[in-house]
């Protein structure tokens, strides 16, 4: 499976672009990046703040028989991300708060939201990925920090679009060695409640 990828500067959310581009452009596999973001959605309806050189992405695909659930998709999601983001920090200090939220040194870096959306009898999940580059944002009581922060390294928004990219391709090119019990192993690990 190979995941074309879509630029925008200005977007509502990239999960509406996505819905879009099925619905109207009859894409069925794509990568979304936008450069702002006006509409950000968070889960249970919260927004989520979208500043400028942050990553506001969408990754979208058919649901094939073969494929995980939706529901294993919670937790595949989190995982891919936390590996794209070893890349950049050292897994020692990457964890995973669930259901959707990635942390660095126990401070929320990603935020994930998945939706599913039916097509012409298909169904497809949109995964909206927000991870703060290069700014966090003022919550208040809530950790949140940035890549720039926790590495003093500024990383290019197009090298983490294309690291997402290629690891769900190459989730989705080893799908016969998938198991779920190994993604919930993982995630257990890495649990931040449990993280002392």
């Amino acid at each position: 499976m190979k995941f074309e990828i879509f630029k925008f500067e200005s977007v509502t959310s990239t999960n509406d672009i996505a819905i879009n581009l099925i619905k109207e452009e009859k894409k069925e596999i794509g990568c979304i990046y936008a450069d702002t973001q006006t509409k950000g959605r968070g889960t249970r309806g919260k927004e989520w703040i979208s500043t400028q050189g942050n990553l506001f992405g969408s990754i979208f695909f058919p649901l094939k028989k073969n494929f995980p659930s939706v529901s294993e998709f919670t937790l595949i999601n989190p995982m891919l991300n936390i590996d794209v983001l070893s890349n950049h920090c050292e897994v020692k200090n990457l964890f995973f708060k669930s259901p959707n939220d990635i942390y660095i040194n126990r401070k929320k870096v990603c935020g994930i939201l998945q939706e599913t959306i039916l097509m012409e009898s298909k169904k497809y999940l949109i995964v909206g990925i927000g991870i703060n580059i290069l700014s966090s944002p003022k919550i208040k009581n809530y950790p949140v920090t940035n890549l720039y922060k926790e590495t003093r390294k500024k990383i290019k928004l197009a090298k983490i679009v294309n690291e997402i990219k290629n690891i769900y391709e190459h989730f989705f090119s080893h799908l016969d060695l998938y198991s779920f019990l190994s993604f919930k192993t993982k995630s257990e690990k890495l649990l931040l409640e449990q993280i002392k």
